[in-house]
């Protein structure tokens, strides 16, 4: 693959949602209320929760993934409702050029999850991977129990290779947990 040539969109659409990479000013503030909003459902799942950051470490955490974006070594993309909410971010990640193939991460505004605008886009972002990017394999990966976010790959297709058991820390760091792997591959 030709990363020189590789162009990504910095903006999707789907039917409700509009996905753009950060770098718009004022991004921090909007992400970080979000953090701060759903810091008690976000804490048990990822370890960039475990304390509010300061709207300037959340600034300087999208600046670096503006980069990475542009470098072709990650794709974050902030999820806005078509409304101008913001829902989340969603990204691919992890990503091996070699194979071609990543992984998916994304997390949700608590007050928006459970009404499928997640599983859109995600979707989304799948599309993207597959079809213009051309990865041969997607991830998502997960903890066991972590039912909410398992229930993104298995809607969308996923299959489930496997359980990793004492794979993982817990987000807080106390506990061994179990990975769930799921993949789609072209």
């Amino acid at each position: 693959m030709n990363l020189k040539t590789l162009e990504v969109p910095l903006t999707l659409e789907t039917e409700r949602c509009i996905l753009r990479a950060p770098g718009e000013s004022g991004d921090g503030k909007i992400v970080n209320l979000a953090i701060r909003e759903s810091l008690e459902e976000l804490r048990p799942w990822l370890p960039f929760a475990q304390t509010l950051p300061a709207v300037e470490e959340t600034e300087k955490n999208l600046e670096g993934a503006r980069i990475k974006f542009l470098e072709k070594e990650s794709f974050r993309y902030l999820i806005f409702h078509k409304n101008g909410d913001y829902i989340g971010t969603t990204s691919l990640q992890e990503i091996d050029w070699d194979i071609p193939k990543c992984e998916i991460g994304y997390w949700i505004h608590s007050s928006f999850s459970g009404k499928g605008y997640m599983t859109e886009a995600v979707q989304a972002i799948i599309n993207l991977g597959i079809n213009n990017i051309r990865f041969k394999r997607i991830e998502i990966r997960c903890e066991s129990t972590n039912s909410k976010s398992r229930a993104i790959p298995e809607r969308l297709g996923f299959e489930l290779e496997g359980i990793l058991r004492n794979e993982d820390l817990s987000a807080d760091g106390s506990r061994l947990t179990d990975t769930c792997i799921y993949s789609i591959i072209t």
